[in-house]
């Protein structure tokens, strides 16, 4: 089997075909008669061009473009009874034109065809190298139908994946201005005169027209905008071309950052369709101490003005933001006026100088704001150690040098410059790791002083005499400061690298309970307890009145949210409350994880409690259809033999053998009916917890004659020992469970006697009703003792509610009702009821 090759061609190897879409911007506009149009020009040029569907709507200048052109027989389909046709693909394909027009892409296939959208039927053209011209409305764009149905108020049920038409070579939009098309829909050129009417006052109204062309406009920009970037791209093309307004937003994590953003939101409104971007910029040393909560906070700022937001990272902060700006094609950067000093700024350019002298033709745009010119403390200047190491290092920076050097200088034979410099050195990186950078520097200045002082001669003072020495003291400084800044360097990436790994790990736990969903809210209190070293931990619910802890680890410390020393928003009606010593900026990112993962555990609770509350609908439904065939059957029957009974006694001259027999036919349907009854009222009080039994000790000998006693002479063989202890029960409940088991047996038992027994257990007696029936299979036991469950039993004057009310009532009595075989054939019910004497020793008869 060969291959097809392109249609024409036979033989060259197959090519994708080119998807030419006509985008409407409304119905009615004319991009099926420009679709014809265009196809009508390729014919005169000698293109093999077919018509796999096209739809007039009964238009005649439409039909009138089909007139010359080939057109493929459509497929004819049944669907419900009614004759439907579509495009035959087969017949294209078999065809194999150079063009296929295909109308309306975003429609829905009839089922039976071999897609479900007609989209699907395009692409596999496409893929058999046959080029098609399609065409589809802005309405029928599947990210623009919520847009649109706010608009006009029409939810369109048909719509296409935008990719789908992103992905078209050519894109020609069919546009006509609101007037113009009412004209055309009022002169009867789009829909039939009895619907011009309603079509004008409703769907086709100015404003509604106005911006659906809109729509189509900004979206035909960005797919513009999207090729844009791609030729851009192919012909690296760096500098910017500010074919569209895009506002990028230089974020630093500081105080400013939110007006920065709301600046350059103002900015971009003032242009339509321009785009809002803030881009932060992340230090490549690692050692930045941005304050991560306000940047969450930013980037939430950025969602809600319908911004995006964007991290990257690079050593070079302007470098960094203009390359941003560059590669998103921007026209112009908002950045902070320096929050430096006046003395740095003398000596550094600021970072907003340096965008500005980097950005070209990007426009840069310098914004002041409260923080503008105070000082600020630098990253390195922030330690990350704890106060007691910090403390340790500023004392070992005046006290190690001095003592070592002394010590040096009391018991060395010869004022050795050379070891006491190395030694020096030592203590200087020995400061650095307990205390950081600046003890270390603060140590290096000491130890020149030392080494000036006891090792360069003249000793005893702070002169030097000879210049190597000078030159000798100046270059220990030198190294001890580039040592010590080394070591704090690895210091602090070591730090960082273990609470990177340490939330890495925490927050790979969390995945795993979230994925596994077995996680409860004590669970995870208790688990941010000890992941961060609080007293307590609460979850705190809101309520009418007020605050509720709805799950605690510890003693709770928190009946209010402001009350905690840490606090993080879970939903918006629940908070979990941290009480112990502060966290640090990265323990806030996991706090927030546990939050995720708390409000997960609260989503499941809320989601499992739904389902249990539409199972209990679900099976409250069922007894209801259950109990509504129930009362329009079987109890109508003995309603209905009542009621015939009555009326034969009504009649004269009714001979007094035939009353007898009528009377006892209207007691024993008013007995039938009595029992079913009993059993509906029984089932409706177990469901409802109605059932109180008074239970005290009674003997079996009491109870089972009364509950077989209405059986046929010969029917039941009772069996009960009287040296059978005593039970604890309800006498009236457990005569209706052993009654309704034994009428159940005698029903199936075939005219075999049934054996009631008892058998005695330590703690337990056992009433067993034994029959000879057919038996019930093992895997249907469970089932029989649900409500209305006949299980074949079509015996009349029963609702399948025997078994359901004998086991509710058992247990009700805190007993056990069971099934098993009966030995040689049958089924045996073992009614487990607890003994007297186990429970109350004392008890008497």
């Amino acid at each position: 089997m060969t291959e097809r090759g392109t249609p024409g061609r036979p033989g060259t190897p197959r090519r994708r075909g080119r998807l030419t879409v006509y985008l409407g911007a409304a119905p009615g506009v004319g991009k099926t008669y420009a679709m014809l149009g265009e196809a009508r020009r390729r014919v005169e040029r000698g293109t093999d061009v077919v018509v796999g569907v096209v739809e007039t709507h009964g238009r005649a200048l439409t039909e009138a473009q089909l007139d010359g052109l080939e057109t493929v027989p459509r497929r004819h389909l049944e669907h419900r009874g009614t004759t439907f046709t579509e495009m035959d693909l087969d017949a294209v394909l078999e065809r194999a034109p150079s063009v296929v027009l295909v109308d309306e892409l975003a429609h829905t296939n009839v089922p039976g065809s071999r897609h479900e959208k007609r989209a699907d039927d395009v692409a596999e053209l496409l893929a058999a190298g046959v080029d098609v011209v399609t065409t589809v409305n802005i309405q029928h764009l599947e990210s623009l139908n919520d847009e649109v149905e706010r608009i006009t108020g029409v939810r369109q049920r048909e719509t296409v994946r935008d990719e789908v038409v992103r992905a078209a070579d050519q894109i020609q939009l069919v546009d006509m201005s609101p007037e113009a098309l009412r004209r055309r829909m009022a002169h009867g050129n789009i829909y039939r005169p009895e619907n011009v009417e309603a079509s004008l006052t409703s769907y086709f109204r100015v404003g509604n027209l106005t911006a659906l062309r809109e729509l189509a406009l900004l979206w035909l920009a960005d797919r513009v905008d999207d090729q844009l970037d791609d030729y851009r791209r192919a012909h690296r093309i760096q500098e910017s071309w500010p074919a569209k307004e895009r506002i990028v937003v230089a974020v630093t994590g500081g105080p400013e950052s939110e007006t920065l953003v709301r600046r350059g939101a103002r900015l971009a409104k003032r242009a339509a369709g321009a785009e809002l971007l803030a881009v932060h910029v992340v230090a490549t040393d690692g050692l930045g101490v941005t304050d991560e909560r306000r940047v969450e906070q930013v980037q939430r700022l950025v969602a809600d003005l319908d911004g995006t937001f964007h991290s990257v990272v690079g050593e070079d902060r302007a470098a960094a933001v203009v390359d941003f700006a560059a590669g998103v094609n921007a026209t112009m950067v908002v950045v902070g006026v320096s929050r430096r000093g006046r003395l740095r700024r003398l000596f550094a350019e600021s970072t907003g100088d340096r965008i500005a002298s980097l950005a070209g033709a990007i426009d840069v745009h310098l914004v002041t704001h409260e923080q503008a010119s105070r000082a600020v403390i630098g990253r390195h200047a922030l330690s990350p150690l704890s106060r007691p190491r910090q403390v340790a290092g500023w004392v070992g920076a005046v006290a190690l040098p001095l003592l070592l050097a002394g010590v040096l200088h009391e018991f060395t034979e010869t004022d050795d410059l050379a070891l006491a410099t190395l030694a020096l050195l030592a203590c200087t990186v020995l400061v650095a790791l307990v205390g950081g950078l600046l003890p270390a520097l603060l140590g290096a200045v000491v130890g020149f002083m030392a080494l000036n002082y006891w090792f360069t001669p003249p000793t005893g003072t702070l002169t030097v005499s000879e210049p190597r020495n000078v030159l000798a003291l100046l270059v220990f400084v030198g190294v001890a400061a580039a040592v010590a800044t080394v070591v704090d360097r690895a210091s602090r990436r070591a730090g960082e690298a273990l609470r990177a790994r340490a939330e890495a790990a925490t927050i790979g736990g969390l995945s795993r309970s979230v994925l596994t969903g077995q996680d409860t809210a004590d669970a995870v209190v208790q688990r941010v307890r000890e992941t961060f070293g609080q007293r307590a931990v609460s979850l705190l619910t809101r309520t009418d009145r007020g605050w509720d802890v709805t799950a605690a680890a510890g003693e709770p410390c928190a009946t209010r949210p402001d009350e905690g020393d840490t606090r993080v928003t879970v939903d918006d009606d629940h908070v979990l409350a941290l009480c112990g010593d502060p966290l640090h900026a990265s323990d806030q990112r996991v706090l927030e994880a546990f939050a995720i993962q708390m409000s997960l555990v609260l989503e499941y609770r809320r989601l499992r409690e739904r389902e249990l509350r539409a199972a209990s609908l679900e099976l409250a439904e069922a007894t209801s259809t259950a109990l509504l065939r129930a009362v329009s059957h079987d109890l109508r029957t003995p309603l209905a033999t009542m009621r015939a009974s009555v009326d034969g006694l009504l009649l004269p001259g009714v001979p007094d053998d035939e009353r007898a027999e009528l009377l006892q036919t209207v007691d024993a349907s008013a007995g039938q009916l009595e029992r079913l009854i009993d059993d509906l009222l029984d089932l409706s009080r177990l469901e409802s917890g109605l059932v109180h039994p008074a239970l005290r000790p009674h003997s079996l000998d009491e109870v089972l004659p009364v509950a077989v006693s209405g059986q046929p002479p010969g029917a039941v063989s009772l069996e009960v020992d009287e040296s059978v202890p005593l039970v604890r029960t309800d006498p009236g409940l457990l005569e209706r469970v052993v009654a309704n088991l034994v009428g159940n047996a005698v029903r199936h038992a075939g005219g075999e006697p049934v054996r009631v027994l008892a058998h005695v257990l330590p703690d337990t007696v056992e009433v067993m009703v034994v029959d000879r029936g057919p038996g019930v299979s093992a895997g249907v036991r469970e089932s029989m003792f649900e409500p209305f469950q006949r299980l074949g039993d079509t015996t009349p004057g029963g609702l399948g509610l025997g078994l359901a009310v004998a086991r509710g009532l058992t247990s009700a009595l805190g007993g056990t009702l069971t099934a098993d075989d009966t030995p040689g054939g049958g089924l045996t019910m073992v009614v487990s009821l607890p003994r007297a004497d186990a429970a109350e020793p004392a008890a008497a008869s």
